[in-house]
């Protein structure tokens, strides 16, 4: 819950610092006043955005359901500071060569909320795909999945344990949730 404050006064802080430059604007005024007026607008946020170098990666326990195979994607802040991570991970599963298996994939329709997570913290997105059993899909067996936190580059490798994904055909897509807090559902 305290998340959801934290976004809105976020948000209204943003709201507020955009009127006051629109206004700025429309009255004629210089570019000097709008640097001013924008410098005088307090910080929203005091934790930046997590990196991968502060964090480490694990993939919790496969929850299966319905031809569904469902697993929590964890990043777990290994830093001395607090940040936050809003959206959704980057990932993809590789073979033992560092090759992407399968496209990209698919983020799941929903609003991400920005998760802040403290030393020791963690958070999570849900990966789920059809298993390929089931749905007829090519699979094959990854020796990794690489996971990239929000607007970062470099993705952070976990060693993939639990057999075949889809990579082609046939109800090959594999789905992600936006970050929550915790470690899983």
């Amino acid at each position: 819950m305290a998340t959801t404050s934290q976004s809105v006064r976020r948000a209204a802080l943003l709201a507020s610092a955009l009127a006051a430059l629109g206004s700025l604007t429309a009255c004629g005024g210089t570019e000097h006043r709008a640097q001013t007026a924008a410098q005088q607008v307090p910080a929203a946020d005091t934790h930046t955005r997590c990196h991968t170098s502060g964090l480490r990666a694990s993939v919790g326990r496969m929850d299966p359901g319905a031809g569904q195979r469902n697993f929590p994607v964890v990043l777990t802040n290994v830093s001395s500071r607090t940040c936050t991570l809003h959206g959704y991970p980057g990932a993809a599963f590789v073979d033992a060569s560092g090759r992407q298996l399968g496209p990209d994939p698919k983020r799941t329709p929903e609003k991400p909320a920005t998760v802040t997570l403290a030393p020791g913290r963690s958070a999570w997105a849900g990966l789920r795909y059809a298993d390929p059993e089931v749905s007829g899909a090519h699979a094959a067996t990854p020796a990794a999945l690489l996971v990239t936190p929000p607007d970062e580059r470099k993705p952070l490798k976990v060693r993939w344990t639990t057999g075949e994904v889809p990579v082609g055909g046939n109800a090959s897509s594999v789905f992600l949730t936006a970050f929550e807090p915790g470690s899983g559902p």
